[in-house]
């Protein structure tokens, strides 16, 4: 059964006080820095703690009876730890996190100073709302915002330099409501999913007065680690976060030696310090290890609820980035920063939490619980087939393009893994009912038998973009620098809408007084028949499967702007609307506000690289050009130059080349045109790689691949 997040702070707690082992590396307290029930539970009034922690477990309004409460309980204990502000944390539409600091100061009424902090405080604030991307809900001239205290995802407390922050995380929203964030509608999607799941609950037989389902999410986060001297010698890399420019150098990831492999000493020592401030941050940081590019690495937590997950994941991209600055490195967290070899991606494990506290996505060992498992999992079929562009739209942007359909990542086409298990399930069951099994024994559903499921029921494949990988849905499109709430919105959002049929149809039967196990069966068959074409246990990366997947009418958006193009769907705008997720209004914005951020950051690489070309890479090539001529004017009749005039040709026609290309990428510069710059900058890039591998390495004026990757120890 999945654990709350609470129960993995105490099982934590618990074994850092049972194991000395532990003592002088975790804080004293794993979550010491976290504002947690534990802690309320001690600060507060029996009555102030009750209402709190049912607001946190079954959801609900907040009582604003208790915020005074609450807000003097928080800053005594934040004061307590070295803080002097605070700050509402939130996550506007920008995709990083956003806060503004107040101290706790304000004045008494002797004209001294006190530390205050009301409820008021506490439940709300007002940043400017004008210079965040709003997509058109708000012109720039309507400055006024809203942050409002997100009681579900614990205060936790930031250490600075010389001092702490509380942070307490928020909602945001305009002045009439809209939301302007990314939380907002991951919020609301949480409660669509809840209302649906707790409604199949009740066809089940399972009380759900007073519960709620919630899921649950365990982000797998890739990155690199690169020397930062070699960092600050790449205006791409630190103007961009990808290499704009660089030839793959002989030894990469082709040995396979990197992956797993022994973790060097310095990297080391930044993983055990992140470890470390992740831990007394409450964040269940589980696995650490190399990954398969060099310099790659992956860190991945204990599965907890999907909004505190969110928030945890995003402290985390932060963390990495200031804590490797300590350890002299720099943390690179771009979907593709290095050409030709792996790129990252954060792994987006999913699942589901029924009212009855287990996990509806854990194949049960009775009947019961596998009627529950095979409904969900069926939806989820459903879902991803109805729903796969707008799938693909919560992972698009234009660092996620160079990644998606490359060797190491699933391609841009969703489809489903299932593995040949259970795809032999459902196939039995779209013939009218499972009675054998590959794997022999049979459990019952409704009047058909079915195998018994063991924990781990398929293998992994890892070239799929949406795999059931044992209890879980894992979505491996997500881009690691991405903020994972947009794709969990949309699969929370889906997902509901498919319960929501099958409720409907169950419901309509057992008002007509058809028996229950016959109907569900019969809704699993009709599911199965109409969407089984989104599930392939093939390999996604082979050619074949473009040609198939066309065939089966699945969709095959390649790039940001084909991607974004489906929010425009009906289907898409209806369902988000139905759901209470998105407005007509707000599903617009976030159409402008992708649309506009795909194409600044196309003009800024653009940019970039036609800056690098011309007064870095062309100069140096230019240089070493004269070098050549002058060495065969010198040398003359006194020897054969024949070789000498070839390369020197060779250079010259890539230095015209380069040139020529700088053109054509400053005409698409000028246009705005997104996929115009991002071809054009490929096609620079392939004489600028060229002479890098002609030009002297101490006429070549950036760090190479070889360097950069395999000079972080």
């Amino acid at each position: 059964m999945s654990q709350t997040r609470e129960e993995v702070i105490q099982a934590a707690q618990e074994e850092c006080c049972c194991n000395g082992s532990f003592s002088e590396h975790l804080p004293e307290h794993f979550g010491e820095n976290v504002f947690s029930l534990k802690v309320m539970k001690e600060m507060l009034s029996p009555k102030a703690y009750a209402s709190i922690e049912r607001t946190i477990k079954e959801g609900g309004k907040l009582d604003a009876t208790i915020a005074d409460e609450v807000a003097e309980a928080m800053k005594k204990w934040a004061v307590a730890r070295g803080a002097t502000h605070y700050t509402h944390w939130f996550q506007p539409m920008t995709g990083v996190t956003a806060e503004k600091h107040d101290s706790f100061i304000d004045w008494n009424d002797e004209g001294g100073v006190i530390l205050s902090f009301s409820g008021k405080n506490l439940i709300q604030g007002e940043p400017d709302a004008s210079s965040f991307p709003s997509g058109g809900l708000r012109a720039t001239f309507e400055a006024r915002g809203y942050t409002g205290w997100d009681p579900t995802s614990p205060a936790f407390i930031k250490e600075g330099p010389e001092a702490t922050t509380l942070c307490i995380p928020t909602f945001y929203i305009g002045y009439h409501g809209e939301a302007l964030d990314k939380k907002t509608p991951l919020l609301r999607s949480m409660v669509a999913l809840s209302k649906q799941v707790c409604r199949l609950a009740n066809l089940f037989g399972i009380d759900t007065k007073g519960k709620r389902a919630y899921c649950t999410l365990g982000p797998e986060q890739e990155y690199f680690l690169i020397d930062k001297a070699h960092y600050l010698a790449r205006p791409d890399l630190v103007q961009t976060g990808r290499t704009l420019f660089g030839k793959k150098p002989a030894k990469h990831q082709q040995q396979e030696d990197h992956y797993f492999g022994a973790i060097k000493p310095r990297i080391m020592g930044f993983m055990e310090e992140l470890d470390r401030t992740l831990w007394g941050l409450g964040m269940p940081s589980k696995t650490r290890h190399n990954e398969v590019a060099p310099a790659q690495y992956e860190i991945a937590p204990i599965y907890e609820d999907l909004n505190t997950g969110v928030d945890h994941n995003m402290m985390a991209m932060e963390l990495m980035r200031t804590i490797a600055d300590k350890h002299g490195l720099a943390c690179l967290l771009h979907e593709k920063p290095f050409a030709g070899i792996n790129g990252s991606g954060k792994h987006n494990n999913w699942s589901i939490v029924g009212p009855d506290g287990k996990n509806w996505l854990y194949p049960g060992k009775n009947p019961h619980e596998n009627a529950k498992f095979l409904t969900v999992l069926c939806a989820v079929i459903k879902a991803v087939d109805s729903y796969a562009d707008l799938l693909r739209v919560g992972v698009a942007s234009a660092g996620n393009d160079h990644r998606l359909g490359a060797n190491e990542a699933p391609p841009a086409i969703v489809s489903i893994f299932l593995g040949d298990q259970l795809t032999d399930i459902i196939e039995q069951i779209e013939r009218g009912g499972a009675k054998t099994s590959k794997q022999g024994s049979s459990i019952h559903v409704g009047v058909d038998s079915l195998p018994t499921l063991a924990k781990d029921t398929t293998d992994r494949n890892r070239t799929s973009p949406f795999a059931f990988t044992g209890a879980k849905f894992e979505f491996r499109a997500v881009g690691s620098g991405m903020n994972p709430s947009a794709a969990n919105m949309v699969l929370n959002t889906i997902v509901a809408e498919s319960i929501s049929d099958i409720c409907d149809q169950l419901e309509a039967d057992k008002k007509a007084g058809k028996d229950f196990n016959q109907s569900l069966q019969k809704v699993l068959q009709d599911i199965i028949k109409k969407h089984k074409r989104v599930v392939y246990n093939g390999d996604n990366y082979v050619p074949q499967w473009q040609t198939e997947a066309k065939k089966r009418g699945l969709p095959n958006l390649k790039n940001t702007p084909e991607a974004l193009e489906a929010i425009k769907a009906k289907k898409n705008i209806q369902v988000l609307i139905k759901h209470g997720v998105l407005t007509q209004e707000e599903i617009a914005s976030r159409f402008e506000i992708n649309k506009h951020a795909y194409v600044t950051v196309q003009v800024l690489e653009g940019d970039c690289a036609l800056q690098m070309a011309k007064t870095q890479f062309i100069p140096a090539a230019i240089e070493y050009q004269k070098q050549l001529a002058d060495t065969i004017k010198t040398v003359g009749s006194a020897g054969k130059t024949t070789a000498q005039k070839k390369l020197l040709k060779a250079v010259s026609a890539l230095i015209e080349e380069a040139l020529g290309n700088c053109d054509s990428l400053e005409a698409a510069l000028v246009k705005h045109d997104g996929l115009k710059i991002f071809a054009a900058m490929a096609k620079l890039r392939g004489p600028i790689d060229e002479l890098e591998g002609l030009v002297p390495a101490d006429l070549w004026p950036v760090p190479s691949y070889a360097e950069m990757l395999l000079l972080n120890y």
